[in-house]
C-alpha cells in the first residue's frame, strides 16, 4: 500500500482536472505502482501467499480498467499505456 505523500504526487501527475482522484488514468497509475511494490516484496518473501493473492487481485483490477478503456475510449487507453510504460 502506498503512503499518502507518494500517492498524492502520483495523483497530481495523472489527474485530468483539479479534483480528479478516481479517473481510470489515476487508478491505473496507483495500481501499477502498488503492483511493482508487491512484486519486489514477493522476490524477497517468496512464501508470502497473502501478498501473492493481493498481487493477483490488483493485476486483475488493473486489467479490468484497461479493458474498459480499450473498449470505450481507445485514445485514452493508448495514452494510459504509454504514460505508465505498460505493454498491450
Amino acid at each position: 500500500m502506498l503512503k499518502r505523500s507518494p500517492k498524492k504526487k502520483l495523483i497530481g501527475k495523472h489527474q485530468t482536472h483539479g479534483k480528479d482522484t478516481g479517473s481510470p488514468h489515476v487508478q491505473v497509475a496507483i495500481l501499477s505502482v502498488e503492483i511493482d511494490l508487491l512484486a519486489k516484496h514477493l522476490q524477497e518473501h517468496s512464501k508470502d501467499e497473502s501478498a501473492r493473492r493481493g498481487l493477483l487481485g490488483k493485476v486483475a483490477q488493473r486489467r479490468k480498467i484497461l479493458n474498459y478503456l480499450k473498449m470505450h475510449k481507445p485514445k485514452e487507453y493508448e495514452k494510459v499505456l504509454s504514460s505508465n510504460k505498460l505493454k498491450k
